[in-house]
């Protein structure tokens, strides 16, 4: 099925202010050409996106001989935007420009369990925020591991975080008076890579995190799957065995049992490879030390990664795999059991599917969060509701058109 028309016109207009945020003012013709569109639809980009106040026109190129070409730029006060992410023991913030670049960061002890963690969260927010600069605050984005009704809305259930219909959204709303958006943590990073990575690219892609966990971003047709209840990628309860491990989502044998963080490690202490009280960052020593016990670990569990996905990419028929999340540090040892595994267990026809691993950084997951706040304006699938409009109203009334030359 082809991108639809309104799909496709929303990530290139994103894509055009990352682009220029990435790499600086650029002509029209220099904008089409790197984002591979028509001269006549980056035009018709460009001007609405003049009119929103978000580019500028600025001083002409060097001419070759011919006509010289406008110069475009971003409108330095167009706006910025806060990503959270949350996890059982901390929270990471990131503050990025509207070009999704991330201007500072900050990490902070957290506990989801305390009976006070909506108001300790609500702490580290404003104290982050405070910090900021005086340019536009067009939102807050907050990424969880576990599921969420709706962006716009923002009611969480989370295993992870021991958390059932805790109202992060309207908590936070009701605290800063902003426009604030929740969505499942890997969901944020495929809604990122869709505007700024290598996702960008494709039509259709799976984002796979590995970590303390094992999630999935599902994106077809240039949109974020989300499900009924905002839970599809939950690929880390995929069912391996019947008696296996218990997992945190209560049933048993799940894959995330087998090749979560807490897995291998676990694994790691009773083979004896790490001491009872090293972690993972010991585990992966050992496998770069050559220790042959910690490289098998790392291998079987790239095999039940391999094969996992190999179901769901013969289910979705992606056109790459992205694999993303804090065990990519690993990835070398992973891959040994991964490709192969994946390879074989892939019908001929998927076989020569891509698979794409990404440098991660721990600040990732909320600049995935802070990308659902920047992707609201040019959302034609309204998943984000009331507060993508109020987004947009804080974007288009901010921006100043006077600072055009």
């Amino acid at each position: 099925m082809a991108l639809r028309p309104a799909a496709r016109t929303d990530v290139n207009r994103s894509a055009i202010l990352a682009y220029l945020g990435a790499h600086g003012p650029a002509s029209r013709a220099d904008l089409a050409r790197a984002l591979n569109v028509s001269p006549a639809l980056m035009t018709s980009l460009t001007k609405d996106l003049i009119a929103d106040g978000l580019l500028v026109e600025l001083e002409h190129s060097p001419s070759q001989g011919g006509r010289p070409a406008r110069m475009l730029g971003l409108v330095s006060s167009a706006g910025r935007a806060i990503g959270v992410k949350v996890v059982a023991d901390h929270v990471a913030f990131v503050e990025v420009g509207i070009d999704g670049a991330v201007r500072r960061s900050a990490s902070e002890p957290f506990d989801a369990s305390a009976t006070t963690f909506l108001a300790d969260l609500t702490q580290l927010l404003r104290r982050f925020i405070a910090g900021g600069s005086n340019e536009p605050l067009l939102g807050i984005g907050v990424g969880v591991p576990g599921s969420v009704d709706r962006q716009g809305n923002g009611l969480v259930d989370s295993s992870q975080l021991g958390w059932q219909q805790v109202p992060i959204g309207s908590t936070l709303r009701r605290e800063f008076a902003l426009p604030v958006l929740v969505e499942n943590n890997v969901n944020a990073l495929a809604v990122a890579e869709r505007l700024y990575g290598v996702g960008r690219q494709f039509e259709n892609f799976l984002v796979v995190t590995i970590g303390t966990g094992v999630g999935a971003g599902i994106v077809v047709d240039g949109v974020v799957l989300r499900g009924n209840a905002g839970g599809a990628g939950e690929i880390g309860h995929i069912p391996v065995t019947e008696d296996g491990p218990l997992c945190s989502c209560g049933n048993h044998g799940c894959l995330e049992t087998y090749i979560g963080e807490a897995a291998l490690v676990h694994e790691a202490r009773k083979r004896g490879v790490i001491g009872e009280r090293s972690g993972m960052a010991a585990l992966r020593s050992a496998a770069d030390a050559d220790n042959a016990l910690a490289t098998e670990i790392f291998s079987a569990a790239g095999h039940l990664l391999g094969r996992a996905l190999a179901g769901i990419i013969h289910t979705l028929d992606p056109e790459i795999v992205i694999v993303l999340g804090e065990g990519t540090a690993a990835w070398k040892h992973w891959s040994f059991g991964f490709e192969p595994a994946l390879r074989s267990s892939l019908m001929q026809s998927r076989r020569g599917v891509a698979v794409a691993v990404e440098t991660w950084q721990d600040e990732s997951w909320a600049q995935g969060a802070a990308a659902i706040v920047l992707a609201t304006p040019f959302d034609s699938e309204g998943l984000a509701g009331d507060q993508g409009r109020l987004v947009r109203a804080r974007l288009v009334e901010q921006s100043s058109p006077q600072e055009a030359p």
